[in-house]
């Protein structure tokens, strides 16, 4: 079965838009075959993890860390985030890196500093592992602003933006990972 990494805030609450998408695109994921997994806290973790339930999943799989004394600016575990396996790692970076080494494709949806870490590793590593990287969807259409910026102020080299697929509907996902991963084979749900 395919893995499917949901990066993105923790913020985010049910009503926001960021929230409602990375819901609706892990419901329609795990419904065509493919395992969500995310890092076990809220906001866009906890709606990947509800959409995936929504849609009879019984393997989300959290990547998950836990620190050994309250970080102010780390949002941990979410209680309310029902994943079925857990892997716990020794820390932050520790947690990003085993997510993205162990998923097939990587979802990024809106959010803060720990998101602009996530794409930046992600982004990296297809970049040096490009004959093996893995397929970046980056979620909205703000990202188009964010890679214009990068353009004007940053080197971007010939061919790394093409690592990313900007995306802006959960059917647009699902297109794209059907064509860079192949149909997933519906195993239970």
């Amino acid at each position: 079965m395919k893995k499917i990494a949901f990066l993105g805030g923790s913020s985010w609450q049910e009503g926001d838009q960021v929230y409602q998408d990375a819901y609706t695109t892990a419901k329609l994921l795990t419904q065509n075959g493919f395992q969500v997994v995310n890092g076990g806290g809220p906001g866009v973790m906890r709606a990947a993890t509800l959409g995936a339930k929504a849609a009879g999943a019984t393997n989300v799989l959290a990547v998950t860390y836990h620190p050994n004394k309250h970080k102010k600016n780390y949002e941990g575990i979410d209680p309310n985030n029902p994943f079925d396996e857990e892997v716990v790692t020794l820390d932050y970076f520790d947690r990003t890196k085993v997510m993205l080494q162990n998923t097939d494709l990587h979802i990024v949806f809106n959010g803060s500093t720990g998101t602009i870490s996530e794409f930046g590793m992600t982004w990296a590593s297809s970049r040096i592992h490009e004959s093996n990287n893995k397929p970046i969807v980056l979620f909205g259409e703000f990202w188009n602003h964010i890679l214009d910026v990068f353009r004007e102020h940053m080197l971007v080299r010939p061919g790394e933006e093409n690592l990313c697929k900007i995306c802006t509907k959960p059917d647009e996902v699902l297109a794209y990972a059907i064509q860079m991963l192949g149909k997933a084979a519906i195993t239970r749900l």
